[in-house]
């Protein structure tokens, strides 16, 4: 589907280690990916999805403007974490009701903040029901996709991008935006999946049934584990730490230690997305995840999407947030996409939302 060029947006995925970019033209050939970039953050600039240097990180998003020379300023970004809450909920099918009062109504007992010191928003699922004769409702309960988010920091990324100048326009959730990419990458992919994304400091997994997202969780697990561990047992710095990690620098006195911290870390990772399939197959035990889909940076790390196989019994896939998109080979190296994919994967999926999008 074409979206008129006046309602395009920005994709810019704001994370705790690299801001990324993807703006998207489409066409009637398709949709054409017409800037990538991404643009590192120093560490603690942001931490656990709070911006704690809103001034070097709006310097950071202007920079990247400026070096890919991107015109349009209205954004789609995305928040997740502990901040924010996705709830799939059932509503008793009441008659001729009030949908907006009553999701008011029930969030409060799913959410774990003050309803007053939350944004809420909701998708209906379920389509409305014609009544059937005489009666004056439907008699199936309402499916409703809760997503509330705290309002500082809804604030704090607003603030953020208009400092950097620039319009947001839609605020998603890290989840959705991995799937709406996935979505356009792979239309094929029916049934149960997950969608796993592995950042520097979260680790989210959303379980996907035809479309609709069955479950989702954020954890506090991410690459920047790695990073802290071989600070610590190597006695090296940030950046240093970060070269190793990435195989830039060969490290061969300490491949034992190396090799330790890796295998548990990645380990750790594989129990956590073990532990939410688990989870997933007690609530809904006639489905069946048929697929694990991998993104982020940190899923990058050599031999994890194996381990991860041999550990669930899934097969294990990398996702390509690029493969259907239009790509002009003479304004993008098709290697550097290739390495890069992982990470793009949320903020391809923003710049697919358009003005006006729930």
């Amino acid at each position: 589907m074409a979206i008129p060029k006046k309602n395009q947006l920005v994709g810019l995925d704001v994370g705790s280690h690299s801001v990324k970019l993807v703006e998207i033209d489409h066409s009637k050939r398709g949709s054409i990916l017409k800037s990538f970039g991404v643009v590192g953050l120093p560490p603690n600039a942001i931490v656990e999805g709070s911006v704690k240097e809103i001034e070097v990180v709006a310097s950071a998003i202007k920079n990247l403007y400026k070096n890919l020379k991107v015109k349009n300023r209205k954004v789609a970004t995305s928040i997740s974490g502990y901040s924010v809450i996705v709830k799939k909920i059932e509503l008793p099918p009441k008659e001729g009701a009030d949908l907006e009062a009553t999701i008011q109504e029930k969030a409060e007992q799913y959410i774990p903040f003050d309803i007053n010191d939350v944004n809420l928003d909701y998708d209906l699922l379920t389509p409305e029901a014609e009544p059937e004769e005489g009666t004056t409702g439907s008699s199936k309960p309402k499916e409703v996709m809760l997503v509330a988010a705290k309002k500082d920091m809804v604030d704090e990324y607003v603030g953020l991008l208009q400092l950097a100048g620039l319009s947001p326009m839609v605020l998603d959730v890290d989840a959705f935006a991995l799937q709406n990419a996935f979505e356009m990458s792979s239309p094929e992919q029916k049934g149960c999946y997950a969608l796993v994304n592995i950042g520097a400091e979260e680790l989210g997994i959303n379980a996907v049934k035809d479309g609709v997202s069955m479950f989702t969780r954020d954890s506090s697990y991410g690459g920047a584990q790695i990073t802290d561990a071989i600070m610590k047992e190597l006695k090296v710095s940030y950046e240093e730490a970060e070269k190793i990690k990435l195989g830039g620098t060969k490290v061969e006195k300490e491949k034992a230690i190396l090799e330790e911290i890796f295998t548990s870390v990645v380990s750790s990772w594989a129990q956590e997305i073990k532990r939410a399939l688990d989870f997933l197959a007690t609530t809904y035990p006639d489905e069946t995840i048929e697929r694990v889909f991998l993104s982020g940076g940190s899923s990058r790390i050599p031999g994890f999407q194996k381990y991860l196989e041999m550990e669930t019994g899934i097969p294990v896939e990398m996702f390509n947030p690029f493969s259907n998109l239009i790509i002009n080979e003479r304004k993008f190296d098709p290697n550097y996409l290739s390495y890069m994919a992982p990470q793009a994967a949320v903020a391809v999926g923003l710049a697919l939302r358009s003005i006006g999008d729930k």
